[in-house]
């Protein structure tokens, strides 16, 4: 089932410039998404459309099936199923302490203060930040910084997570610690979208990769069909992930027989372990 829906979406900026060009693109509940282009391409843009921060010059966006309502109490209640984390963590968090931070969407959605209590600890639980309530937001690394701003979201329990470049800034082991919340909240049954320039991590990861360039959805795939796009990629100046051009090598070597493409390298040095073309290559 579709759950979010842009249809030929057209957006200008003040200056003229071009944010969205006749875009359109489809989440399906329940996926991983990642959305890649070059900056400039118009991720940022499309993801301000996906709450209503931004409203179409042409064309529609629709949740669930029904057109959005810009009204005050429309927006209100699809921000609180579409929820939208900023590249920079500073552009979201405003409030003294962590707690309050999170706390804010719950409050401006009327809930009595059992509910926004209740709220604030799930979500702060979710990401890993339950003992960082009561600290201030300032004293706080980059990357608990965009783990308060992920709680935050939360706590208005959104059907759909969108994130913009969530892995910018952030070392390996934040990386790591990132991509175990992104896995804990999707077996949740959240759908994530989320904005990359790291193919290889796409490629591992989403379900579902849709390719920008200059405001449009060039190509919406399934990750499994990525190593047969290679000309999609060229044109965004994309290469195709390392493990598929690894996988290709060998097979080209004889190492390896033709067969289902591995999607990480841990896949990738298992076929080789328990292959039989690698085994009787090395007795030659």
């Amino acid at each position: 089932m579709t759950l979010l829906e842009l249809d030929n979406v057209s957006f200008r900026y003040p200056d003229g410039s071009v944010g969205l060009n006749d875009c359109s693109l489809a989440i399906e509940r329940g996926s991983r998404n990642a959305l890649i282009g070059a900056n400039g391409s118009g991720k940022t843009t499309l993801f301000q459309h996906c709450n209503g921060l931004l409203r179409p010059q042409s064309g529609v966006v629709r949740y669930a099936g029904a057109a959005f309502d810009y009204s005050r109490g429309g927006l209100r209640q699809l921000r609180s199923r579409v929820g939208l984390v900023f590249q920079n963590p500073d552009h979201q968090l405003f409030s003294a302490s962590v707690q309050e931070d999170v706390s804010f969407g719950p409050i401006n959605l009327g809930f009595d203060e059992a509910t926004v209590r209740r709220r604030v600890s799930e979500a702060l639980q979710a990401v890993g930040m339950a003992e960082c309530a009561d600290k201030a937001v300032h004293n706080l690394s980059f990357g608990q910084k965009k783990r308060v701003c992920i709680a935050g979201v939360l706590a208005m329990q959104p059907e759909l997570l969108v994130l913009d470049e969530p892995m910018a800034g952030l070392d390996y082991k934040m990386r790591t610690e990132f991509l175990t919340v992104l896995d804990g909240l999707h077996a949740q049954g959240i759908t994530l979208l989320l904005a990359t320039h790291d193919i290889d991590f796409a490629y591992r990861w989403a379900d579902r990769i849709h390719l920008m360039a200059a405001g449009q959805c060039t190509a919406s795939l399934d990750a499994t069909d990525l190593a047969e796009k290679g000309d999609a990629l060229s044109a965004l100046g994309l290469p195709l992930p390392t493990v598929i051009e690894l996988h290709r090598r060998l097979q080209a070597q004889g190492l390896l027989p033709h067969g289902c493409v591995p999607r990480t390298h841990g896949e990738l040095l298992v076929l080789l372990e328990t292959n039989t073309y690698v085994k009787e290559a090395a007795c030659r």
